[in-house]
């Protein structure tokens, strides 16, 4: 009789535990659930005043859903649309900072592209003056390169190549830009440093052209005869119809006049395509 009676006791205090464990499960499910929804709740309210304009308090619904459900997939997306955000308000600052900690916290997370993209347009949009600070031009050449090396078949991609040609437009206008302040001052050889910088890391640039003719200025004006040819050669072979090639041949030829070039008339406009026919037929 006292073994059935402990036997039972044993059983009920086990049924007991077990309901414990079962209800504190459905518990935890049932706080997990009111959490998700108080996640989605907060993220479409960012999306809300994004819509609206109010993009700093966007910012703050999003980071709000992200610490909510900080496991599920809702968490980096939230941690990016902040980011957004804050990019949309110029908050340039803060944008890197939540792009920093995204990097950080989500490494393997799938808009890992979006997020350096992200980054390099922060950096690009704080480029204000390249003649006293190059580190928002650097930061943001650095971080394209790094998309288009990382993620080349993307969308960022191309428009990385393109923001790359811009900011060595703006590199090499600085170069040229303090490029002829040496050549003001006849300092010469700092004037050709400058040039040559031009010449070989920007040399896909609208520059190109007057930087290498100012090389065949200098060294003619130093009566290094052979290495302005030199130049100057470099200028016909590759940019014939330049301005500047017109200025460097007078250089060297004084009486040189520039040929007067004639407009096609319409007659030869209407040859012209017939020659060509055959490929819009």
């Amino acid at each position: 009789m006292k073994l059935i009676i402990k036997l039972s006791k044993f059983l009920l205090i086990l049924f007991l535990l077990q309901s414990c464990g079962t209800e504190k499960k459905e518990i935890s499910l049932i706080q997990e659930i009111d959490q998700e929804k108080e996640m989605v709740l907060a993220y479409r309210e960012g999306l809300e005043y994004l819509e609206k304009g109010d993009t700093f308090y966007a910012a703050k619904k999003f980071l709000e859903a992200e610490l909510l459900f900080p496991q599920s997939d809702w968490a980096p997306k939230s941690a990016l649309m902040a980011s957004y955000s804050y990019y949309l308000q110029n908050y340039y600052s803060e944008a890197l900072f939540n792009l920093e900690r995204f990097l950080n916290t989500y490494q393997a997370d799938k808009r890992l592209d979006y997020a350096h993209y992200l980054m390099a347009m922060c950096y690009y949009e704080l480029i204000v003056d390249e003649k006293k600070d190059l580190s928002s031009l650097t930061n943001a050449k650095e971080k394209f390169q790094f998309i288009v090396k990382n993620f080349s078949t993307t969308d960022f991609a191309e428009d990385s190549k393109y923001k790359i040609d811009l900011i060595n437009d703006i590199l090499a206008s600085k170069e040229m830009y303090i490029g002829r302040h040496y050549l003001k001052k006849k300092k010469w050889i700092a004037a050709i440093n400058r040039f040559k910088v031009v010449t070989k890391e920007y040399d896909t640039t609208i520059y190109v052209e007057e930087a290498i003719h100012r090389l065949v200025e200098i060294y003619y004006y130093l009566g290094l005869i052979e290495e302005s040819q030199k130049y100057a050669n470099l200028l016909g072979y590759n940019y014939a119809s330049s301005e500047w090639y017109d200025a460097t041949y007078k250089i060297f030829n004084k009486d040189f006049k520039k040929k007067r070039v004639l407009k096609t008339t319409k007659k030869e406009k209407i040859n012209l395509f017939k020659k060509f026919k055959k490929l819009f037929q």
